[in-house]
């Protein structure tokens, strides 16, 4: 077995993956969970959703050009603050967020998946499952390539039900908006954070992408700028084609979109939502199984790890782990609380990996991209702000 990963990754593949796992992160689902609070003011929620993460994914691109390595998030915190304990804590929450939200989308994926076949839910997650797992053994340019090819069906998708809504008879709320509920907004942000999933997750992508000093950074922004403006179209679209109460109790809530804007059938847009479930749990695997490979290099007790198969150049035992107990989960646990425990998780590792670059910075202000010294302050505020909120209840 050998211990170093292929460098074959380029900007666009490394786009594509950002915007695919991002996307495919449950926006064909979460839409509904975050209409059904935050009503005709969903996308706000979205918005506030973007605004938290913003500064981090800046500071995930500074850190990504400092220390271009698997396991960034741990290797930032282990080069920022000198605490190896906390490093290795965080490429667990990393990992455990990671194999949480491949659950949480497989089984929306799933969701649609029953609308076009008749399928028993456990054989659907556990045949999925088996799949992408397969996939991501094959090898990381074969993963990235088709998940790639997922990302623009998806897009499509996406942008297919935007301009069905946006040309949609608009629902009562739509014409004569009722005063903003900010405890629903609130509420609905944190599963809005759990939808830009992916910019963090780039990073672990950086000892298989090329130049990644210089492409790192970019892929990071890009992908972030670009589902950004996808999400804000989708969430007007959703919110002006169909009422609240309906819309919140969806489990295809696109889908749905799409038939009372059409009147047409939706069997198309489900087998894109499958599409996008399958690119994101993918996406999550292969993160995942990374950040394992890339504590082995810091961690004797993670070195089980650090092998890659000779010829597919992958990480095969910890792939074959992420994907067993990604099954697991989406076969006992509801979406929801997948996705609540995932941007809990998360902003826990947002606000130690700002903290992690405000120590990089003290030690080495020069580096090959950077970011004012108040941005990981802003990512740091931010992210335990929004977590407070959310294990306060409001979440």
């Amino acid at each position: 077995m050998e211990t170093a990963l292929k460098r074959r990754l380029g900007l666009p593949l490394l786009t594509a993956y950002g915007v695919g796992i991002m996307v495919g992160a449950g926006i064909y689902v979460l839409v509904g969970l975050v209409a059904g609070q935050a009503g005709v003011w969903a996308p706000v929620s979205f918005l506030i959703g973007a605004a938290v993460v913003v500064p981090t994914a800046l500071t995930f691109a500074e850190l990504s050009a400092r220390i271009p390595e698997a396991a960034g998030d741990s290797s930032y915190v282990e080069v920022g603050l000198r605490q190896h304990w906390l490093a290795v804590g965080v490429g667990w929450i990393n990992i455990i967020a990671g194999t949480v939200a491949a659950a949480a989308v497989l089984r929306g994926g799933v969701g649609y998946l029953e609308a076009i076949l008749p399928i028993p839910f456990p054989l659907a997650v556990i045949g999925l499952g088996l799949l992408l797992t397969g996939i991501a053994l094959v090898g990381v340019l074969e993963s990235l390539a088709f998940a790639a090819v997922l990302t623009l069906i998806e897009v499509a998708g996406l942008l297919i039900v935007s301009w069905a809504g946006l040309t949609a008879v608009p629902v009562e709320d739509w014409l004569a908006p009722p005063a903003p509920e900010w405890n629903g907004i609130i509420a609905a942000s944190i599963f809005a954070i759990f939808a830009f999933i992916g910019f963090d997750d780039l990073v672990n992508m950086a000892e298989e992408a090329k130049e990644p000093t210089r492409t790192m950074p970019k892929a990071i922004l890009l992908s972030l700028a670009i589902t950004a403006v996808l999400y804000g179209l989708v969430a007007l679209a959703a919110v002006r084609a169909v009422p609240r109460e309906v819309l919140g109790e969806s489990h295809r809530p696109l889908a749905l979109v799409w038939e009372t804007a059409t009147g047409t059938g939706s069997g198309f847009l489900s087998l894109i939502a499958v599409a996008a479930a399958l690119n994101g749990v993918l996406a999550q695997i292969v993160m995942a199984a990374r950040v394992l490979f890339g504590l082995g290099k810091r961690s004797p007790g993670f070195r089980i790890f650090r092998k890659v198969h000779p010829r597919f150049g992958t990480p095969v035992l910890g792939t074959l782990v992420i994907g067993g107990v990604v099954i697991a989960s989406a076969l006992t646990l509801p979406v929801a609380t997948l996705a609540e425990i995932t941007s809990q998780a998360l902003l826990i590792v947002f606000s130690i990996v700002n903290a992690a670059l405000i120590g990089a910075k003290r030690k080495q202000p020069d580096a090959p991209f950077r970011v004012p010294a108040w941005v990981p302050w802003t990512g740091l505020i931010l992210s335990l702000g929004a977590l407070v909120m959310s294990l306060g209840g409001l979440g």
